[in-house]
């Protein structure tokens, strides 16, 4: 598989991690920084941890949203913005185009994304996030968000093996055992109890629009 992904990168392609930062460091750091480190290897690529703690830190102030990218070459850029602002309630609809669950890249969060960039570019008014299914029907996850659900039976994410990306919230969740792996089919969406989210947002409870 990771040969897969080394033949098809562009050159221009990069890794990305999106975080918080608190005013005082960076929240889920290690985590981010683990995922990152699995991307790289994945690609061939270098990684430093400790050069990109530091490019992570150098002139923060308060509270605010971070993106760490990293080339082929090894080199940190990151960028800062306002956090985003703590939602109630996000709207969902099931997208029409089917991901591939072989398809490797979906193991790893790269600018290789442009599917989900158009679909969140392109959301119906009113609606705050696109659920995409696999071509068995099965739930995967949002343009930006890990899929989470309760059938009554505790909170479920769908596997990896769906055609997910590993969320760092979700990697949390697993660990702590606030939610298990589950399968959720497009059919059983009206049925359960629906959230969407991820490390910089949070969970947040979602609505199914059809």
């Amino acid at each position: 598989m990771d040969e897969l992904i080394r033949g098809g990168a562009e050159p221009e392609l990069r890794l990305i991690e999106t975080l918080g930062w608190d005013g005082a460091r960076p929240l889920r750091e290690e985590r981010h920084l683990a995922r990152m480190a699995r991307g790289a290897g994945a690609l061939g690529w270098r990684f430093d941890g400790g050069a990109a703690r530091a490019v992570l830190r150098e002139g923060r102030g308060s509270a605010a949203r971070l993106r760490l990218t990293m080339g082929a070459d090894g080199a940190f850029e990151v960028t800062e913005g306002p956090l985003p602002v703590p939602a109630a309630l996000w709207r969902v609809r099931v997208h029409p185009v089917r991901l591939s669950s072989a398809d490797p890249w979906l193991r790893h969060k790269t600018t290789n994304r442009a599917l989900y960039d158009e679909a969140r570019a392109a959301l119906p008014k009113g609606t705050d996030e696109w659920l995409f299914l696999n071509e068995r029907g099965e739930v995967c996850e949002g343009t930006i968000t890990t899929v989470f659900f309760d059938r009554g039976e505790g909170l479920r994410t769908p596997p990896l093996s769906c055609g997910c990306l590993p969320g760092v919230l979700r990697e949390e969740m697993l660990e702590t055992g606030a939610a298990r792996e589950g399968l959720l089919r497009a059919d059983d969406l009206g049925q359960v109890r629906l959230w969407v989210g991820n490390a910089l947002r949070g969970i947040v409870p979602g609505v199914l629009e059809t």
